[in-house]
């Protein structure tokens, strides 16, 4: 498989060691500095793309890539609000192919699987009051994370007694803490913590008078996301329109 890579980060780096081990050909690589490139003859002949980047420029490249004919992996999180209507429309009625997750992690989709049969269960305790924290590293621009916001949505999907998510607190790099957990009894908070060089970690709990229920995924690394998007490049080779982490693992 050919594969373009969009974001030449540390994780762009990390998923091309991957794909070259799993026997695939990266024929072309866009950063910042040869944007041009999404119009050549090796970025077009590539089978997919995949692109991790930032919430600023993920739609452009998003509308570049379509725009060139070929299929897209993306992890970027923090556009949908402005731009999801119009990506979705593209692969559900204009015939591009993306396949989005906010999270690659074979580790966060069993955890996915877990928070929502935990929040089917809860649905019948209502004695419990759920809530979210999630810890990245210093650099992560979007808050909540995306994973977060996904979690939050399967745990939505499950309690009746909730039917929205809030921002909770917001603990910054220099230790400020904004933001609060206070929240109407439909609605429940998710915090957010930015320190160090944290990969992810994110805790559901459900807390009553008479104890506490926790499940938390720890990332240790890049790999798990890397091998992940790698995987859902070669699911997207062979498959069109708007793909997910539940077209990949069927759990």
């Amino acid at each position: 498989m050919k594969i373009a890579l969009i974001g030449y980060g540390k994780m762009g780096k990390e998923i091309e060691k991957i794909a070259i081990a799993r026997g695939h050909e990266i024929v072309c690589v866009i950063d910042v500095d040869n944007q041009d490139d999404f119009q050549s003859e090796a970025f077009k002949s590539a089978d997919v793309a995949i692109e991790f980047t930032n919430p600023m420029v993920a739609y452009d490249n998003y509308m570049k890539t379509f725009a060139a004919g070929v299929k897209l992996v993306s992890g970027s999180t923090g556009w949908m609000d402005k731009h999801g209507d119009e990506v979705r429309k593209l692969c559900t009625e204009g015939g591009k192919t993306l396949f989005w997750s906010s999270n690659f992690s074979l580790g966060v989709a069993i955890f996915s699987a877990v928070n929502n049969y935990l929040a089917k269960i809860m649905n019948n305790f209502p004695a419990y009051e759920v809530s979210m924290t999630e810890t990245h590293h210093v650099h992560k621009l979007d808050a909540p994370s995306g994973t977060a916001i996904t979690l939050a949505e399967g745990i939505l999907e499950n309690i009746n007694r909730k039917n929205k998510w809030v921002k909770g607190t917001l603990a910054a790099p220099d230790g400020t803490v904004s933001g609060s957990t206070e929240c109407a009894a439909n609605e429940f908070p998710v915090s957010s913590v930015r320190e160090g060089e944290v990969f992810g970690i994110h805790t559901i709990r459900y807390d009553s008078e008479a104890d506490s229920i926790s499940i938390t995924h720890d990332a240790k690394n890049r790999r798990g996301f890397a091998l992940g998007a790698v995987l859902a490049a070669e699911y997207t080779s062979r498959h069109e329109g708007l793909l997910g982490m539940s077209d990949l693992f069927q759990f």
